[in-house]
């Protein structure tokens, strides 16, 4: 027996056409027709003698789930949709018959609603092997947040699950493995996230009597032994408390709380307790007007019986994050026995029962609202309409809230959640919560397994989280069965197949965003990746083809290619054929090394020559209005003709020639301004042209050659070079080098500048 509580495929059964089932329900609509009753008139045809994979008539399925949405409390609308949800599998265009009959809401509810039920079922039946089921399990539970968008879905899944547990327990049937075991790790965390205990305590004792039978029976034993003695106790505590308040005029109603197989053997598991030291098996429910008079309830509470030490939680003054109010004490009775008490207000109890389904509202559930519970939109003033509007929105963003507090519940594996404050959501807020549920998709291979995309993930992300090799090799896609463009957004629920070919790589067009054929970050890296590695290989072919015609024109093809990558600093030969590759290492470099008679194998110190301007005192300077005056060409800006200039007199070293522009010239002027002379270039003196030292700073990608290769350019241009400074970073990624040079005319630089600026590896050049 198949795992699910679906309808069989819809084409096992007979279809019936749109204007058929338009026809069929056009039951009367006007005011005063029960919609519940209107949309089983409409499924009951369709249904009538259908079973679902569990067995179960689909009728009587759709009944039960009907009946569980009452008890939780919600709108007629909703338990209308119970019916139409299964009657749509048996409806050719299910939304569109729908929207027709009963509107477009109800419309995308069946859609939405029957897409997550197909998920769901392949995702049971997948053929998944065992290290991998808790990660399936994790990817619906994901789905389901993922649809609950339309927060009556979630509620919907919810009926419909506990109502197919119910059916197995009365049929006695063995309910299949995989549907406990989701419903106790997905559906009764959700409803106790949510706060629906009714269904929460449940669904946990029915999963708990499929999957542990034994343990089941063995906890169900003890409880039955001391049932009459049990009862018999907390008749007795329960008359007396109602003595008690009744005595204080505290308008009470105090009850037997009902007891949960599941929850007292995790707290036998959990804490190591014996069934003895349970105590909540002896509890009492009271059910007051207001918050004031709990408070009192409890004073006569401890005032009866002796309080436990430890054992109160004040869940009013601090509710739970779903919204949970109550007060928890446990007391010792006359036969010094535990008993436990909560108390609570009407309102606290509908809530606590029926979690925040009692406050799913909207627009189309009218003035009421779910649950009956009257909004102000009928009162006839303009802020009982806002306020209603308020209630409303004010609900949905609170279960918003919820649902993304159970998928960090999750993600986190179970580690303590910080309280919320239960304040309403800014809208801010309220908007990254929706978006949340936005940002993924999720999709099935053929086998049924899971794969989650970003949204508006397409077939190539999809085949890329495969595997890397199916990316790379994909050349078409099948979306439940149809061809499909390779940049066709997918949705969440569909089926998608990958058609490869042998061989081959990816298209530089999957990189071009305005084509939208990637969505999923992941999967353009590794397109990156493969062009990068594509082009690094032609990289190294070149490299390798310009070194082996090299060592062919010296007469030395017997030399390793290896052995060669090694005397030049490389770690192996690919390293080398890459930066040749890459036009980063000249030839002249391997030619160097192939003849060391002609030029070194690694570099030598730059031949350094006596500075030519020394012995021309006066430098070609002259100090205007005066003659005769020492001059010298200041370091710090290194002045050279035409760069315009300024004198300031120094101690004992003359007139110092500074440039307009230097910064210690402007400082020491604006600190000593009598000092400062006025200037002017004049002709040199002697025959000999007048040239001026200058500093060239260089900023490159360190490399072997570099210095040498720089040097050539001022070698070929006849610059004298006078000094040099280098300093390289610790992980040699980059050079600074400063060169000072002896040039007649500051104009030659720009040419020289230009030619460093071409050398292999330079960054920039200029003149400091």
């Amino acid at each position: 027996m198949k795992p699910a509580t679906e309808p069989p495929a819809a084409s096992s059964v007979p279809l019936l056409g749109t204007a058929a089932i338009v026809h069929l329900a056009s039951v009367e609509d006007a005011g005063g027709v029960d919609p519940v009753q209107r949309a089983r008139a409409f499924a009951e045809p369709l249904l009538n003698g259908q079973t679902l994979d569990t067995g179960e008539d689909a009728l009587g399925h759709a009944d039960g789930s009907a009946a569980v949405l009452r008890t939780m409390g919600a709108a007629p609308a909703l338990c209308a949709a119970a019916y139409l949800v299964y009657a749509g599998d048996y409806l050719q265009r299910p939304e569109e018959v729908v929207n027709k009959a009963f509107g477009p809401s109800y419309g995308s509810l069946v859609t939405l609603t029957r897409k997550l039920v197909q998920i769901q079922r392949a995702a049971r039946a997948a053929r998944v092997v065992d290290e991998h089921k808790a990660l399936q399990t994790e990817r619906v539970r994901k789905m389901l947040l993922a649809f609950s968008r339309d927060l009556r879905v979630v509620l919907l899944r919810l009926a419909s699950r506990l109502q197919t547990l119910r059916w197995f327990a009365a049929s006695r049937q063995p309910c299949p493995r995989e549907l406990a075991d989701e419903t106790l790790q997905v559906f009764a965390p959700l409803a106790n996230r949510l706060g629906i205990w009714q269904i929460k305590w449940e669904m946990e004792d029915l999963s708990f009597r499929f999957l542990k039978p034994d343990e089941y029976q063995r906890i169900a034993r003890l409880v039955d032994e001391k049932r009459g003695e049990r009862e018999a106790h907390v008749e007795s505590a329960r008359a007396e408390l109602a003595s008690v308040l009744d005595a204080a005029d505290i308008a009470a109603d105090v009850q037997g709380r009902p007891k949960h197989l599941y929850s007292i053997w995790k707290k036998m598991q959990g804490k190591g307790l014996s069934y003895a030291r349970v105590f909540d098996t002896r509890a009492l429910r009271v059910v007051v007007e207001d918050g004031t008079a709990c408070y009192a309830t409890l004073a006569r509470v401890h005032e009866t019986w002796q309080p436990v030490e430890g054992e109160f939680d004040d869940y009013i003054a601090r509710p739970k994050p779903n919204g949970y109010q109550s007060l928890h004490t446990v007391v010792l009775g006359h036969d010094g026995r535990p008993l436990e008490v909560q108390i609570r207000t009407r309102a606290m109890h509908q809530h606590a029962e029926h979690g925040m389904a009692a406050h799913w509202m909207y627009k189309e559930a009218g003035a009421k609202g779910y649950a009956g519970v009257s909004g102000l939109k009928g009162s006839g003033s303009a802020g009982g309409s806002v306020d209603f509007e308020d209630r409303v929105a004010e609900a949905r963003k609170a279960v918003l809230r919820e649902l993304l507090a159970w998928e960090r519940d999750f993600s986190r594996q179970g580690r303590a959640q910080g309280a919320e404050d239960g304040a309403p959501a800014s809208s801010a807020a309220s908007t990254s919560v929706a978006a949340a549920f936005d940002e993924r998709i999720y999709v099935f291979t053929p086998q049924a397994t899971i794969i989650d995309l970003p949204a508006g993930g397409t077939p190539i992300d999809f085949a890329y989280s495969l595997h890397t090799d199916l990316g790379h090799r994909c050349r078409g896609a099948r979306v439940d069965g149809v061809m499909v463009p390779l940049s066709t957004a997918l949705q969440s629920g569909q089926t998608v197949e990958i058609v490869t070919t042998k061989e081959g790589g990816p298209s530089l067009d999957w990189l071009n965003g305005e084509l939208h054929f990637l969505s999923s970050p992941r999967a353009k890296a590794k397109v990156r990746a493969w062009f990068n590695a594509e082009h690094l290989t032609h990289t190294i072919a070149r490299g390798r083809e310009a070194v082996e015609k090299l060592l062919q024109r010296e007469g030395r093809t017997s030399l390793a290619h290896d052995s060669l990558a090694d005397q030049l600093g490389f770690k192996n030969a690919e390293a080398l054929f890459e930066v040749v590759g890459k036009d980063e290492l000249s030839l002249r470099t391997i030619e160097n090394l192939l003849r060391p008679a002609e030029a070194p194998a690694v570099d030598e110190p730059i031949a350094l020559h006596r500075p030519r301007s020394e012995g021309h005192g006066r430098g070609g300077v002259l100090v205007v209005g005066m003659d005769s005056l020492l001059t010298t060409l200041a370091r710090c800006c290194r002045p050279v003709p035409p760069d315009a200039i300024t004198g300031f007199v120094t101690r004992g070293k003359g007139v110092a020639v500074h440039r307009n522009d230097c910064s210690n010239l402007r400082q020491m002027a604006q600190t000593v301004p009598g000092r400062v002379i006025e200037v002017a270039w004049g002709a040199a003196a002697g025959d000999r042209a007048a040239v001026y030292p200058l500093d060239v700073s260089v900023e490159a990608d360190d490399r072997p050659g570099l210095l040498r290769d720089i040097s050539e350019v001022f070698a070929k241009d006849r610059m004298n070079v006078t000094g040099v400074h280098t300093q390289s970073k610790k992980d040699g990624s980059t050079a600074w080098m400063t060169f000072t040079v002896e040039v007649a005319d500051v104009a030659r630089l720009a040419l020289v500048l230009l030619q460093i600026g071409r050398v292999s590896g330079v960054r920039h050049a200029r003149r400091k």
